[in-house]
């Protein structure tokens, strides 16, 4: 959902251009490519630079500057400072394939926020407007394609789901002022943010919260890093094949369930929940659970709990989305889109289902 913007982008390109001659002497930044509009999570900002190694060689780098959000925010709490941190250790210690890296400026002096610097990878990316079943490239790929596109991520996640929090100095991605780790700091927040998000009615999804609640499962294994967002539209492909997992602003410690739900969930909203078939291609859910089990070599559990913590939390996304569409006078106070969407009439079905 874009945020109306208007960033001068002749003095954003000279700011930067000045920020980023302190790690490359004497660079230039012939353009830059500021959006119109903006995401709510945060603004990207794409350039190209230009530099003289020391021995007088010319270089070339494609970058991108990720911005903290600035004008309105789509989480309570932005973690900009830890999405940055986790990025940077993924990419340095790990096999998960994120860009590149490079700098990070903490003052909002410069461009109104804080911003990271990183290398920027080309490729292709599943489109959320319109829902990539419904238009655009993924539905013009052969089906062996998608077949990739589904199976590549899960291993990229498992990967993920495997790693040692510890071990790689991940634990400031906990939040214990939430509760224990896992569904309980889940559960916490999420009620928080919803009441934040939305001042509104939210039937759905507090009979959602309430069915949480009252049937939490356990958790019984040490909790793994969580990407937060699994899906493939956070997936930079070249025919196929992902290049760079992107967008972890969420990510969490948990249950690997969490994560696994999520990316189905995210798939089911943008097909049945927004009235469209499923392409041909994509595994189904049940092949999916099985092949991430053995990905990661034990049974997934409680799925149908994980399913509906799914359609809550992005309930409250959606929610808070609603009041934007208010703020930006896009869409009448009154309308009820905030509580009444794609995803809550898609959860209020799941949960009819419930026995």
């Amino acid at each position: 959902m874009p945020v109306p913007d208007q960033r001068d982008p002749e003095l954003t390109r000279r700011i930067l251009t000045q920020w980023l001659d302190r790690h490359l002497p004497g660079v230039r930044i012939p353009t830059i490519e500021t959006p119109q509009t903006s995401g709510f999570s945060s603004e990207t900002l794409m350039f190209d630079a230009t530099w003289d190694d020391a021995d007088g060689t010319e270089r070339h780098e494609p970058f991108v500057a990720r911005v903290a959000p600035a004008h309105y925010q789509v989480f309570p709490e932005p973690r900009f400072e830890e999405q940055y941190r986790l990025m940077r250790i993924l990419d340095e210690r790990t096999d998960i394939p994120v860009p590149p890296i490079r700098w990070y400026e903490p003052s909002a002096d410069l461009l109104g926020a804080p911003f990271f610097v990183m290398g920027r990878i080309e490729g292709e990316v599943p489109t959320d407007m319109p829902p990539y079943h419904m238009d655009g490239w993924v539905t013009e790929v052969p089906p062996a394609e998608r077949t990739a596109m589904w199976w590549s991520p899960l291993e990229i996640l498992a990967r993920l789901h495997s790693l040692d929090a510890q071990e790689f100095g991940l634990g400031f991605l906990d939040q214990p002022h939430w509760g224990r780790t896992g569904l309980d700091q889940r559960l916490n927040y999420y009620e928080h943010y919803l009441h934040w998000a939305y001042s509104g009615p939210q039937e759905v999804a507090l009979r959602a919260l309430d069915w949480l609640r009252a049937n939490q499962v356990d958790e019984p294994d040490p909790p793994a890093v969580l990407w937060g967002d699994a899906r493939i539209g956070n997936v930079i492909f070249q025919k196929g094949a992902p290049k760079a997992v992107l967008d972890w602003e969420t990510a969490m410690l948990g249950a690997p369930e969490e994560d696994l739900a999520w990316y189905l969930f995210l798939d089911r909203h943008h097909s049945e929940g927004v009235g469209s078939p499923r392409l041909e291609g994509f595994p189904s859910p049940k092949e999916t659970i099985t092949r991430y089990e053995a990905l990661l070599g034990r049974p997934m559990r409680h799925m149908a709990y994980y399913e509906v913590l799914s359609g809550f939390k992005f309930s409250v996304i959606m929610a808070r989305v609603g009041q934007a569409m208010i703020d930006f006078e896009w869409i009448e106070q009154a309308n009820d889109f905030p509580y009444n969407n794609n995803c809550t009439q898609l959860l209020a079905k799941i949960l009819g289902g419930l026995r």
